[in-house]
């Protein structure tokens, strides 16, 4: 029995630790097989074998979860330094190991599978771009400005114009025409329109 005076919410244990990540984990699952429209807090609850009381003491909605179960798959912490622009971008994009960034099926199917949740659920949308979106390109910022820093890049190149051309570029590749994310596709895009935009006029 809850203590006259406690909140009753403050008074139930946390979901943390181990305990989370298994949620996490078992909503990226549930993600995986139907997609965002589809997934519900009592399907990740089942898979996860928790009460969907469970999750509701940690997130509010299935936006909140789905979004930090994503903000937990391999959001890089480290920046890469390589000592050239070209090389930084193939470890940020490309991973440092194979199957590591777009080269992980599953990461690309994971994002697959939110893009028409971005469009329709503006709940979800703002927490992707917060937590999601802002984490990576912070990371993708240092990289950028690191390299300008050395003289790779042009004074008047627009940095938050071209450090979104090689994942958009490659995104395209992959949702739109059907094309595999691979090294080879990621070095194309590098040298043909990334490395010549960023040295444009100097």
């Amino acid at each position: 029995m809850v203590p006259a005076g406690t909140d009753a919410n403050a008074a139930r244990p946390r979901v943390e630790g181990d305990r989370e990540q298994e949620i996490l984990a078992a909503t990226l699952e549930v993600l995986g097989d139907v997609g965002y429209d589809r997934l519900t807090m009592d399907a990740v609850a089942t898979r996860a074998r928790a009460s969907k009381a469970t999750l509701y003491r940690r997130w509010t909605n299935k936006a909140r979860l789905v979004v930090d179960a994503l903000h937990a798959t391999k959001t890089p912490t480290e920046v890469p330094d390589t000592g050239s622009l070209r090389g930084d971008l193939e470890q940020l994009f490309c991973g440092a190991s194979p199957g590591d960034g777009l080269m992980d099926p599953a990461q690309v199917a994971l994002l697959g599978s939110v893009v028409t949740a971005i469009a329709r659920d503006a709940d979800f949308a703002t927490a992707w771009r917060e937590q999601v979106v802002t984490a990576k390109r912070a990371v993708s910022r240092q990289v950028w400005e690191r390299a300008r820093e050395r003289g790779e890049v042009a004074d008047d190149v627009d940095l938050d114009l071209l450090e979104t051309a090689l994942p958009g570029i490659v995104l395209h590749r992959v949702f739109v025409l059907g094309d595999e994310p691979t090294p080879e596709l990621v070095a194309r895009v590098i040298d043909q329109i990334v490395l010549p935009a960023a040295t444009r006029g100097r």
